[in-house]
């Protein structure tokens, strides 16, 4: 048992055993007036605060609401001091119940007013209030009609939401490529490309990133991907030339990139460029491991694309025995946490 179900059960344990105190005491008379005395007391102060934070805010309305329900309680709470007039102490229970029932039952559609929740989605369509009857076809799980009455309320983002529960990803897709259009934000094409996948067009959707990359550089590489699946080896070059663009232009200022440069521009066919990058690729890992021994990792991935295997070999067996000094030095540490730092 771990120590919050330990608490836990200590807990009730008290509550009983104070309980079982009561009832020898005084019967179960007191037990259910203390009941009925604590619990009237608690929701008075709870409710005596909110009131008290709604007036600040000058919420006038809601103010006037709390504060007549806190001297509901608060007269439940006297009468049950005084165990006088138990009537209508039960009545204020059954109030404060079928009002917490209706408060339920109010957040579940929080925005239809009152009338509108007894009226079908259809009649609500018919009367042109499309948001209530969106609602209300959400809620009976017919997202198709959800996603029409948004379309008619012009809230595009809602409408996509509710043909993707819908299983229409290819309607959602659509509308984020149409508010790529109007918005001009690169956020929906990346959303329309993830649709357009879930619809199984890899077409509409390679051309959807593709069109994602012009703004947004770094996804070149899985345009070239993508095209790549998809066999058009054209679009595939051209994409793979326009990401190995991209890299040459980020290693310039971080010189981690060169390894990219190189695979693709050995991918590419262009070799003396490939080679060019590894060299570069090189130099920048052998500069890291002087400060950090963990790159001697990509020293030796850099000598393996440069063809020279015992360099390679040599730089492995500097990162194990970093790596082995690494495992030893933590395996001291757990055995030992307590003479850390002393």
């Amino acid at each position: 048992m771990d120590k919050l179900k330990a608490y836990i059960l200590g807990f009730l344990i008290i509550i009983l055993g104070i309980a079982a105190g009561i009832v020898w005491y005084g019967g179960w008379k007191l037990l259910l007036q203390v009941i009925l005395v604590l619990g009237f007391l608690g929701f008075t102060l709870i409710l005596l605060f909110f009131t008290g934070l709604t007036l600040y805010a000058e919420s006038w309305k809601y103010g006037i609401i709390l504060a007549m329900l806190t001297a509901i309680s608060g007269y439940a709470t006297y009468l049950s001091w005084t165990w006088q007039d138990l009537r209508i102490v039960g009545g204020i229970v059954l109030f404060f119940i079928a009002l917490f029932a209706f408060g339920i039952w109010y957040i579940s559609e929080p925005d239809l007013s009152i009338g509108d929740r007894f009226k079908s989605a259809g009649s609500l369509e018919k009367a042109g209030k499309y948001k209530a009857a969106a609602r209300k076809y959400e809620k009976s799980g017919n997202y198709l009609k959800a996603a029409e009455m948004y379309m008619k309320l012009g809230w595009m983002e809602s409408a996509a939401w509710a043909y993707e529960k819908a299983e229409e990803y290819a309607k959602a897709a659509e509308i984020y490529e149409g508010l790529y259009e109007k918005e001009n934000d690169t956020y929906y094409l990346k959303e329309a490309h993830e649709y357009w996948k879930k619809a199984g067009n890899m077409e509409r959707a390679a051309k959807a990133l593709e069109r994602y990359a012009e703004e947004e550089p770094w996804f070149w590489e899985d345009v070239a991907k993508l095209y790549e699946e998809l066999g058009n080896e054209e679009k595939a070059r051209e994409a793979w030339e326009r990401a190995l663009e991209y890299y040459q232009k980020e290693a310039e200022e971080e010189g981690v990139f060169y390894e990219d440069v190189g695979n693709i521009a050995r991918k590419l066919g262009k070799d003396e460029l490939a080679k060019e990058a590894y060299e570069k690729f090189l130099g920048y890992c052998l500069k890291e491991a002087e400060e950090d021994p963990m790159w001697w990792k990509h020293v030796a991935e850099a000598y393996e694309y440069l063809g020279e295997k015992e360099k390679a070999e040599e730089a492995r067996e500097k990162y194990e025995e970093y790596r082995q000094r690494i495992l030893k030095t933590n395996e001291e540490t757990s055995k030992f946490p307590g003479e850390r730092g002393e």
